[in-house]
Formats: structure tokens, sequence, C-alpha cells
């Protein structure tokens, strides 16, 4: 399988941007996939936190295997940390995220109102890998289409400072990958979830990565989205698998447009609520 790897040049400027910004942020908000919770945390954002209130969001919860999302939780929440899961698409548990971050920011809101503020304002960013869902959340914290929302890496591009109604106020920043992934396990995963341009990478290797992982957690899913029995299943190979797949999905042997559909699927939840960082 070859490597991947993708850090164009808008995101270095972007991290550098949110650097020089970082002395205005009262709580930093990470934004993270649920499906792959360790692979979508950017190595580089606990330097950039710091200090800082730092609030963790589990997105895309509804697509996330249930039971990996509590556990997850569980593992992350440390002093300082704040983490909730949340499925923004569908507009879940947003006021507990409100709550959240301004729980995390009492500090900050109790010096302002000592200085005679009424309603002080909390500035927050949100930073997360790219299609995790972070515009979707921006824009329902703001009540409104504010923030470019897509199904694809790279829609948002520059920085900005959005307004809220419940005294927040957001820097929303482009999706930051890192420079080389160490663990290439990682580069696949957030192939598999949309956080890489499908063009960067081979979706048949990345295909063929997500039914490995399927066949050792979720058996019955990939039975059923395979429309092959278990038992054929059992004593098929991987790339065997795939070909017997395109063909009864009806597109012959081009794999390698079933091996995108497959993905698509994957990342719509039509395939099941997988998570495919365990623990």
């Amino acid at each position: 399988m070859a490597k991947i790897q993708w850090y164009p040049g808008h995101m270095n400027k972007a991290r550098n941007q949110l650097e020089d910004k970082l002395n205005l942020i009262d709580v930093f908000v990470e934004v993270l996939d649920a499906r792959i919770p360790e692979s979508s945390r950017n190595p580089m954002i606990e330097d950039l936190v710091g200090n800082k209130p730092h609030v963790i969001i589990l997105n895309k919860a509804d697509l996330a295997d249930p039971v990996m999302t509590k556990l997850w939780q569980k593992k992350l929440q440390k002093p300082g940390k704040f983490v909730m899961a949340i499925d923004s698409l569908h507009n879940t548990n947003m006021n507990v995220l409100i709550n959240m971050i301004k729980k995390a920011a009492t500090a900050k809101i109790k010096k302002l109102e000592a200085k005679g503020a009424a309603h002080p304002t909390i500035r927050i960013v949100l930073a997360g890998v790219p299609n995790c869902g972070k515009s979707t959340i921006i824009n329902r914290l703001v009540g409104k289409n504010v923030a470019a929302v897509g199904n694809k890496p790279g829609v948002t591009k520059g920085q900005s400072w959005l307004k809220t109604k419940v005294n927040i106020q957001i820097l929303d920043t482009p999706g930051i990958l890192w420079p080389k992934f160490e663990d290439q396990e990682v580069g696949f995963k957030l192939a598999a979830f949309g956080a890489i341009k499908d063009t960067i990478f081979h979706a048949d290797d990345v295909a063929l990565f997500v039914l490995k992982n399927l066949r050792k957690y979720y058996l019955n899913d990939l039975v059923k989205f395979a429309r092959c029995p278990k038992e054929k299943i059992d004593n098929i190979s991987d790339p065997d698998l795939l070909l017997a797949m395109t063909q009864v999905y009806g597109m012959r042997d081009d794999y390698d447009r079933f091996s995108l559909y497959m993905l698509q699927r994957l990342r719509k939840g039509k395939i099941g609520r997988i998570t495919l960082d365990r623990l």
C-alpha cells in the first residue's frame, strides 16, 4: 500500500496565523471525529493549547460506535479538559456545548465581571482536521449559515471572527493536518473518513484497509453491506472480497470506482456505526 500524506501550504499558513492569535483566545475548542478520536487529533494542538481551558468535542457521534465513544470520552477526560460527544449535523447537545464552554471559561468570566462587564464575551477557537464538522458546529452556535460547509476537506480556507447571540466569539480556522504521519494507519483512517482529499490516495488501498477492520470489529455490518454470506467472507481474501463486492454492486471489475463508493457509504454511516480507533 502506498503512503498517504497531505499537508498543503495553506495548512502551514493557517497554523502560523492561529499561533499569532492565541493570546486572544480564552478557550481552545478541539473538534475530533468520533469515529477516529485518536487519529483525528492533531499532535500539534496540545502545544497550541498550552494552559488554556480545553474543550474536546467528539463530533459525528451519531455515526460512531456508541460503546467506543463512551470509552473515548472517559479516556480523554483529564483535569482542565472538558469532553463531550455531539451530533452537530442534527443539532443535538448544542446547548450543553455552550454551557460547557462557559464552564471552561469560568475564571475568565469572573475576571471580566469583576471589571464591570455585565455580559462578558468569551473568545474561543475551533480547530481540528479537515472535514471533522467544525463549520457545522459554528453555524449552530451562530444560529445561521456563516461558515462554508461541505462533505470534502479544504472547504474553509481562511480565518475569521464570528459573533454569536450567547456571548461567545468564535475564531474559525481551516482544517489543519500535520507534516508527517508517523503511523501510516493514521493516514488511512483519515482518508477513510474524508479528512484527506480523495485525489491524494488510492481508493482501493483504503477500502482494503477498511475491509480488514470491518472483518475484525464489525463482521455483521460487513456481511450486510457486502451482500455476501458470512461463510464466504470467512474463506476469501480481502482483495477477492473487494472484487466480489464490486461485481455484486454492478460495477463489473471497476474496483477503483466501487472502492470510492464504499468509502462514501462508510462516511455517511450507511455501512454501520463504525469506529476504527480502538481502545
